[in-house]
């Protein structure tokens, strides 16, 4: 399988889905602002140059059924970006200046290996026989809800039996694991290259929601995310978690994000599915389907978390909520479980979003990500965009 034999499963069929993002338009030398519209992409960039604009504007829905501008054919862009061509215009990460935060530890099987990666110290040889003995301790604690009486009745106990770990602290205690896992703009899109580091042996895809928020930290739309983590690095130490996750490429979203809107929401989907497939040259192939539904803690109170009186985000920010696709086949010798091969394609779909697609590759060896806040700056500075937006009539 190629990526570009994927191309026709990007974009969300549904027509009532409203779908925005972002694109590279090497004619201005950046980046401009899409609708999907038919079988059109509309460039919406004079009503708000870059995505946190658009997405913080209180008449947002009506930009995306109004607004007028050029178009791009839908089928040949998303084509044209599966191919890996990087000459003509192409699909990028939709979001921008928008903060990219990540919640940890929101699902019992990630919460069961983050545990075991602890024990094992960042050992994949371990992993195995401290996945046997672990499983029935922490299954008992995955039987409660998080922050709850019973959550702390089940850490009295395991405190006093010495098998508490920060990561149940994190997973049934009454705050949430919420962290930066990667720089503004630093995001790829679909279509591109992830990348894990290569003094890294253990390592996986980390398919998740993202939600997608405004100024006032409520959730406007959602998309797909690839939260690229490098199991041996978080192992060793919780402090290396920012070597574990933010390296060149290794965050991906996208294709698109979903505007909510009078008939799809925030409750809608709290239920969707996401399907991960990982195919390699090597014959390796695994699925999973994960269900959003038994995610551990509510949504809204994840996006509580991250934004609140304690800390606002101006420019708003993207959400990871988690995974529930933790790997531990064995891939190459027995007891090694599963990582990651140069070349791997990784496919995270949503019946509701799209579908995400990136090959793996070394992070050194990806593109270098050399367009920052300044270069964005600077490029919309010289298109004359960065005066008041346009407004729809």
């Amino acid at each position: 399988m190629t990526l570009h034999q994927l191309a026709d499963r990007v974009v969300l069929a549904d027509p009532a889905a409203v779908l925005v993002g972002r694109v590279f338009d090497p004619d201005v030398d950046g980046p401009c602002l899409v609708v999907r519209r038919g079988d059109d992409l509309v460039d919406i960039t004079a009503y708000g140059p870059t995505s946190a604009d658009i997405l913080a504007r209180p008449d947002v829905l009506d930009v995306a059924h109004r607004a007028q501008g050029r178009t791009w054919n839908l089928r040949d862009v998303v084509h044209t970006t599966m191919s890996g061509d990087r000459g003509t215009t192409h699909l990028l990460a939709p979001c921008d200046l928008q903060v990219i935060k990540a919640a940890g530890v929101t699902f019992a099987g990630s919460l069961i290996e983050r545990v075991i990666e602890e024990q094992a110290a960042g050992d994949a040889a371990r992993a195995d026989s401290i996945r046997a003995s672990l499983h029935d301790i922490v299954g008992t604690a995955l039987a409660v809800t998080p922050g709850s009486p019973e959550a702390a009745e089940v850490k009295r106990a395991l405190v006093a039996q010495g098998l508490w770990s920060q990561y149940l602290e994190v997973g049934i205690g009454p705050d949430p694991e919420i962290f930066t896992k990667a720089p503004v703009l630093s995001a790829v899109g679909v279509g591109a290259d992830v990348g894990v580091l290569s003094g890294s042996s253990w390592n996986n895809p980390e398919p998740e929601l993202v939600l997608v928020a405004g100024p006032d930290g409520n959730a406007v739309g959602a998309t797909l995310g690839n939260d690229v983590n490098l199991r041996d690095y978080e192992g060793r130490s919780a402090l290396l978690l920012g070597k574990a996750k933010d390296n060149n490429a290794s965050c991906a979203i996208g294709p698109f994000i979903r505007l909510f809107d009078k008939d799809f929401g925030l409750t809608d989907i709290a239920k969707t599915t996401i399907t991960t497939r990982v195919t390699g040259n090597d014959g390796f192939q695994t699925d999973h389907v994960g269900h959003l539904t038994t995610i551990s803690r509510p949504l809204p109170d994840l996006l509580a978390a991250t934004c609140g009186p304690h800390h606002q985000y101006p420019d708003g920010f993207v959400l990871f909520t988690g995974t529930s696709f933790a790997p531990a086949m064995d891939r190459g010798e027995q007891g090694m479980g599963f990582t990651h091969h140069d070349g791997d394609i990784v496919t995270i779909e949503s019946p509701h979003l799209g579908l995400l697609a990136n090959t793996v590759v070394k992070s050194e060896h990806a593109t270098p990500w050399t367009s920052g806040i300044r270069t964005l700056m600077q490029n919309l500075a010289a298109r004359g965009l960065l005066g008041a937006p346009a407004e729809i009539r």
